[in-house]
């Protein structure tokens, strides 16, 4: 694991933007695990004004959405599938047809997240997974007590996970659905690449956690220690609580894989 930490939110958007632009350069059908979310939003928006301004060419790319929302219609304005629509899809040349999210409202959930692993198989796995991280150290909808070897299921979602979730539901927590199907851990564990960001000083004891804390599936977000290519890039103000952030900025600046991103 490396942790990468930028000066402020912006800056962490765009390195994290910069990264998956040149794993698209390096390979056009990239598969592309997708995240969404507050952090999420401003790392689209840098993508999509680099397809506007120089080109950056989706029209291979394959995208694996982490999550959707157990009741809620593609075309909810609530529904991932809606914001995905509006943040990325709709705003670059990805072909459609290679974008892939769980169906909230299929009528058998067990079987949608075996045809959903399915799919993922058939493209060979997931070259680059995008992560955010919840406020219970959940990556996806693995709430606490998923399993570190899991795969992609229906989860009840935790009141904490509820009330950050909310403001997409008016304010209101019991607005949001209480079940998700979400890729899991053991899934998101085999992507080739992974890149978390993480931002705001709300996040940073639970990033302290992740990244230096015991592996533990009370916090899904650690099991990303186990993985051999994983980058988390992280604001100052969610890095305050590390321990090891002198060192992690000394990397940052005498690694040469960062010199070009500096």
């Amino acid at each position: 694991m490396e942790i990468l930490i930028q000066a402020n939110a912006e800056r962490a958007s765009k390195l994290a933007a910069n990264i998956i632009a040149d794993r698209l350069l390096a390979k056009p059908d990239l598969v592309l695990g997708c995240a969404t979310g507050r952090s999420m939003e401003a790392i689209y928006g840098e993508l999509v004004q680099m397809y506007r301004e120089k080109q950056l060419d989706f029209s291979r790319c394959h995208s694996f959405n982490l999550d959707e929302y157990v009741g809620l219609a593609p075309d909810d304005a609530r529904s991932y599938h809606y914001y995905m629509r509006q943040q990325l899809f709709q705003k670059v040349n990805i072909d459609l047809q290679n974008t892939h999210l769980p169906n909230g409202l299929a009528a058998d959930l067990k079987a949608e997240a075996r045809r959903y692993e399915q799919q993922i198989a058939q493209q060979d796995g997931i070259d680059l997974q995008l992560l955010g991280l919840g406020e219970s150290g959940h990556i996806g909808f693995n709430e606490p007590l998923s399993s570190l070897m899991s795969r992609t299921r229906d989860k009840a979602l935790t009141p904490t996970t509820l009330k950050q979730n909310a403001r997409f539901f008016g304010g209101d927590p019991e607005k949001v659905p209480r079940r998700a199907l979400t890729i899991g851990v053991g899934t998101i564990l085999e992507a080739r690449e992974i890149l978390m960001v993480v931002t705001g000083a709300e996040k940073a004891d639970i990033l302290a956690k992740a990244t230096e804390g015991p592996i533990t599936a009370m916090i899904s977000a650690t099991a990303l220690q186990l993985h051999s290519n994983c980058k988390v890039i992280v604001d100052e103000a969610a890095a305050q609580h590390l321990q090891g952030q002198d060192y992690y900025r000394w990397i940052y600046e005498h690694e040469p894989e960062w010199q070009a991103y500096r």
